[in-house]
This record gives structure tokens, C-alpha cells and sequence, in this order.
């Protein structure tokens, strides 16, 4: 959820460690900071604006430096103010300090270990957790970093990343990971680090993946790795092109604006390989796994939770196999009936979710070993866990609420419905490729509800003024209804639920009101009879209905009744389809009312702590 950059170089890596900490914002921008060495000895600035003041105040201060780390923060312990900022200093007594430190994730036993340290001496000037592993490794520290943060690190408790320099040995750095990401990048005789490559995309393309446990000691001329057992290891050095260019804005005015209008490349991109559905596609081994396996239970969260109750939907009427979706902060908590036989399907944009990780681990624990991922970002976390991947081609994604991610996590997980019908002999090549050939219609169907945007913003001036909202769906579309309501809480603020329109009778159709907006999808299916009665519900209580309706639903506009027609009904992939608007409903109400809609309060883009 924090964003961490470091360097150790012979020439001033200040730009480097802002220029990070801007790709890495979305992660985390309740606060921000850089410590150097600099003319033996530490500074720092810290700032609860955005990384842009920062660097000002940098460049205002004349803060420079060989040897430097930097963060951006989801704040967790501690409010959101400047002594709670990273990077943390730490020193004895009166002496200057000597000890820098910034951390991502979440120590469990901060406070017996604060109380611990408190009580040799020490004082605490924040909040925060990470204080106490900063003082920490100073109490420890003998003239040895690196044996100072092993010896500190096993005594945490919790997940975290971290990364340490000292004033006595200014040429070098020392991290540690366990359960947070962490990446190295090496140089010609400089070193970086960084919670993600994108924030080192431009320095360098040499990348190495820190494994849970590991500790990293990063100097002028080589990095040097420690297992958890302290014996060193070699990590595998991956060439990495992060395309810079994906994080400007261009003509957009947000990036979430930007990513939603990239959906028809990233929908088509995820499919370009893709000239037939085959079990392959997701691992060599995969056909005989999904022979093999009589059920499936996903595990996600948030945005990627709803994606997973889209395809349960999907898997269970083309495949014909059971499905359970657990929400991944909740799975590992209760006591559940494993079956061997089940293909454990995780879904991350980041792939570094903490929940999912530990859910999918957990998983694993109780002897359910067939594992997949549908990920956005092929060396994660995720991907290395699991047996089996499919990796999504959405590109980074900057803007806190997900759009493109969501889009083609469904467009991976249709693709999954088809390979496991396919295996499990449900599905006809004729059926094969008539669906096929659906998917590839799909970058341009997307296109065409994009042209929908004027018609959508006129609804959002509307719903700008309301503080509450209703979205009904039925079927495979209630999972839409779900991320619609999300999307417009998540940006705008106006408190939002869905709910299956079966159960508007149950309860919610209480709240309804001529102020009370009630949003529907009404696709052409099976179930828009049962649904249109359920509207006449909400307008018979004199509620406002907004319909996204396919074009042959015969609704039309009235009184208390607002109707926007899709370019055309498009069968079982109707759910991505019907996403697209709500996200820009979101987005224009947001944009209406003022609201910081790439940085929304309170949130942070990858949660990589529980």
C-alpha cells in the first residue's frame, strides 16, 4: 500500500528516489519522504502534500545525496501528519542521528517492543510502528548494518518491507521483505530498490525479486542475498521493460479517466494470443489439472471479490462445476471443508495482495495443492505461489479505483470458464468457436458503450447532488451492480449499495425515495420480465430509475424513469460490457462533485498489508 525507493550510487540520487516515489504515489499519499547522506551525516524531508511539494522543498533545501531512501504512505498506525512520515531517523541519547529507516506493512508487536525499547532509553516521536523497528536496529547495531537487521528482523512480527542505511557505512543499504513486496535493481556500480519496478523503469531494467525472508545488502558494486536461514543465495536477475509512458496522463484528465478509455486495448491485448480456448493457456499441466479437479473455490478481494462471483455464474452454467468465492480477509479466519479435488483460483491486478496471498497459503495448508492466478503482472508474488497463471495484459494501472484491471480479470476468467467446459467435455468446438469469436468482438463493443460518455455525464450532474444510491442487478449482472456501487462510493463518496432486485422487497425498498437514485441493469435476458416488476416497485414508491438497458429491452424513458441503451445485447459476456458505464457514471459524479478521483481519501491502490 506504501511505496519505498532507495539507491546507493556516486552521484546524487535525489531525482531518482522522487522520480520513484511519483510512479509509486497511487500506492500510498497520505504523506511522503527522502533521507540522504549527506555531508556525514542524515537528512530528510517530510511532507503531508503530494510527491511534487516534496521535491520542491528538496530542491528549495538543497538536499542531495550519494546514498538515499524514500516513501510514500498508506498511513495504518499513526494519523496522517509529519512525525508520522517516513523515512524515521534513529539514535542514543543526544547523539545525531544515525539510523534511517522506511518500512511497508505492519508489525504485529510494536507495542511490546516499544515498551521494551522505551524502557533502555530510547524515545519515540511518532505513532507509527516503524519507529520502533528503526530504534531497533540501532539498539542492536555494533559496527555491522547487515547483522544488525538480521538479528532485528527476527524478532518482528508481521509483514513488512524494509529498508535501513547508516550514517557509519554511507555507501550501503540493507533491506528485508517478508510478506510485503521488495525489488532490487542493479547498476553499473550503483544499486537500487524499490516495492515495485515501475518506480525504477528508466534507471535501470535489471531486476531481481526479493523471496519472503530474504535480507539484501546493496552496495557500490554488488548486492549481496540472504535467505532466511542467513545462507547466501543467488536470486535470478529478470530483464524488466516497464513502459514509462503508460503512467502519463496525456489529454486525460484523470488517469482513471485515461484507464477507462484503455479498456478496448487491454481487453484485445489479453487476447492476442489467443486463437483458440485450450486448457493450455494457463500452464502445460493445466488439462490435466482441470480433468482432474470437480470443483473451484476463488479467493480475492474488493474489485477482483466481485470479479470471482461473476465467473461462479459463468463456470456453473457452461462448465457445469460447483464454485465457491470466499472474500480472502475472511477464508483463512473460519473453519472451512477442504476437498482435494478443488482448483483454488486467486485474482489480483497487483498480485501482492496480502489477504489473497495468505488465504491462498492457507489453502494450500489444508491440502488443496491445484492452484491458479489470474494476475496482472507475471512476476508477483501470486504467480510464483500458484501452478498455474493467466496473466491479464491491462498495463499499469495508476488510478486507485480499478477499471482496466476489472475488465480483463473477466475477460481471463470467461476464458477459464471456456478451459475448464472444454475439459470436463461441456463444450462443443462449434460452441468453442462461436464464443471465441465473441471475445474478439469485444475490444470494439467496448468502443461502442465508450460513445455512450455525453449521455452519462448529463446523469452524473444528477447524481452529484445526492449523498445515497441504490444499484439493483439479477443474475450474473448483480456482481456488476455490486462494482458499480463500489466504483461510486470509492470516488465520489455518495453512499452506495447493490443488491439483487429480487430482494429489493426485502428490506431495501424502504429507503426509497424521489432522493434516492436507484441505478438498474437491465440486459435482454432471461430474468428482464422479473426485473422490470421490480422496477415498477421502485417507481410506484416514487423513486428515480436509471436503466442501462440493451437496445431490444422495449424500455424507454419517462417520468421517474431514465434509460440509456447499449450499442447491442452480447449474451454471456454482457457483465464486462455492462461494467463500462457504471465506471464512468462513477467517474463524472466524482468529477462533478470535486473529488480527488485518482487519489480518493483514505485508500490505497495495492494492499499488500491485512
Amino acid at each position: 500500500m506504501c511505496g519505498i525507493v532507495g539507491a546507493v550510487a556516486s552521484r546524487d540520487i535525489t531525482p531518482i528516489l522522487v522520480e520513484g516515489l511519483k510512479r509509486l504515489e497511487y500506492r500510498g499519499y497520505d504523506s511522503c519522504g527522502v533521507a540522504v547522506y549527506d555531508n556525514g551525516g542524515l537528512r530528510r524531508a517530510r511532507s503531508t502534500d503530494r510527491v511534487a511539494e516534496l521535491g520542491a522543498d528538496i530542491a528549495r533545501n538543497h538536499i542531495a545525496g550519494f546514498t538515499g531512501i524514500a516513501h510514500t504512505r498508506w498511513a495504518t498506525h499513526g494519523a496522517p501528519v509529519t512525525r508520522n512520515a517516513h523515512p524515521h531517523f534513529s539514535s542514543i541519547g543526544i547523539e545525531e542521528p544515525s539510523i534511517a529507516l522506511v518500512h511497508n506493512g505492519i508489525i504485529e508487536n510494536h507495542e511490546a517492543l516499544r515498551a521494551e525499547l522505551q524502557a533502555v532509553g530510547f524515545i519515540f516521536e511518532s505513532q507509527t510502528d516503524t519507529e520502533v523497528i528503526a530504534h531497533l536496529i540501532r539498539h542492536i547495531y555494533n559496527g555491522d548494518l547487515l547483522e544488525a537487521v538480521q538479528q532485528a528482523v527476527r524478532r518482528l512480527h508481521g509483514a513488512y518491507a524494509i529498508a535501513v542505511f547508516c550514517r557509519d557505512e554511507p555507501h550501503r543499504i540493507v533491506a528485508a521483505r517478508q510478506g510485503s513486496p521488495l525489488v532490487i535493481g542493479r547498476g553499473k556500480e550503483e544499486n537500487f530498490l524499490a516495492s515495485d519496478a515501475l518506480a525504477l523503469a528508466g534507471t535501470t531494467d535489471q531486476i531481481v525479486y526479493l523471496e519472503d525472508g530474504d535480507v539484501a545488502d546493496l552496495q557500490l558494486g554488488n548486492v549481496w542475498i540472504m535467505d532466511q536461514a542467513g545462507k547466501r543465495v543467488d536470486r535470478k536477475i529478470n530483464t524488466v521493460h516497464v513502459h514509462t509512458g503508460a503512467a502519463d496522463l496525456g489529454p486525460y484528465r484523470h488517469y482513471m479517466q485515461k484507464e477507462i478509455f484503455e479498456q478496448p486495448r487491454a481487453v484485445g491485448d489479453t487476447l492476442e494470443d489467443v486463437e483458440s480456448i485450450t486448457p493450455e493457456l494457463f500452464g502445460a499441466s493445466a488439462r490435466q489439472t482441470f480433468q482432474d479437479i470437480d470443483r473451484v473455490l476463488i479467493l480475492a478481494c474488493g474489485t477482483s471479490y466481485y470479479a470471482g462471483l461473476t465467473a461462479k455464474y459463468w463456470i456453473e452454467s457452461v462448465a457445469k462445476i460447483p464454485v465457491a468465492v470466499e472474500i480472502a480477509s475472511e477464508y483463512r479466519y473460519r473453519d472451512s471443508v477442504p476437498h482435494s479435488k478443488t482448483l483454488v483460483v486467486t485474482i489480483s491486478q497487483s498480485g501482492e495482495t496480502a489477504d489473497t496471498l495468505a488465504a491462498l497459503k492457507h489453502a494450500r495448508s489444508l491440502g488443496m495443492e491445484q492452484t491458479l492466478t489470474i494476475c496482472n503482472v507475471s512476476t508477483s508474488a501470486m504467480v510464483r505461489e500458484c501452478k498455474l497463471a493467466y496473466i491479464t495484459r491491462a498495463g499499469v494501472e495508476i488510478g486507485v479505483a480499478s477499471t482496466k484491471a476489472f475488465t480483463t480479470q473477466l475477460t481471463a476468467l470467461f476464458m477459464l470458464t471456456l478451459a475448464l467446459a472444454q475439459a470436463h467435455s461441456q463444450l462443443s468446438k462449434e460452441q468453442a468457436a462461436a464464443h471465441v469469436k465473441a471475445l474478439r468482438h469485444l475490444p470494439a463493443s467496448i468502443s461502442a458503450v465508450l460513445a455512450l460518455e455525453p449521455q452519462i455525464m448529463a446523469w452524473a450532474d444528477r447524481f452529484a447532488t445526492k449523498e445515497n444510491a441504490l444499484f439493483l442487478g439479477r443474475g450474473m449482472h448483480y456482481p456488476i451492480a455490486l462494482e458499480g456501487a463500489l466504483k461510486l462510493k470509492e470516488i465520489s463518496y455518495i453512499h452506495a449499495e447493490a443488491y439483487p432486485a429480487g430482494e429489493l422487497k426485502h428490506g431495501p425498498l424502504a429507503l426509497v425515495t424521489e432522493l434516492m437514485p436507484v441505478v438498474t441493469i437491465a440486459p435482454n435476458d432471461a430474468l428482464l420480465e422479473k426485473l422490470k416488476s421490480n422496477m415498477q416497485e421502485v417507481r410506484a414508491r416514487g423513486g428515480e430509475l436509471y436503466v442501462f438497458a440493451d437496445a431490444d429491452t422495449k424500455l424507454v424513458s419517462s417520468e421517474g424513469l431514465h434509460v440509456i441503451r447499449m450499442p447491442e445485447n452480447y449474451g454471456l459476456l454482457s457483465p464486462i460490457l455492462h461494467t463500462i458505464p457504471l465506471q464512468l457514471l462513477a467517474y463524472h459524479t466524482a468529477c462533478a462533485r470535486g473529488t480527488d478521483v485518482d487519489k480518493p481519501r483514505n485508500l490505497a491502490k495495492s494492499v499488500t498489508v491485512e
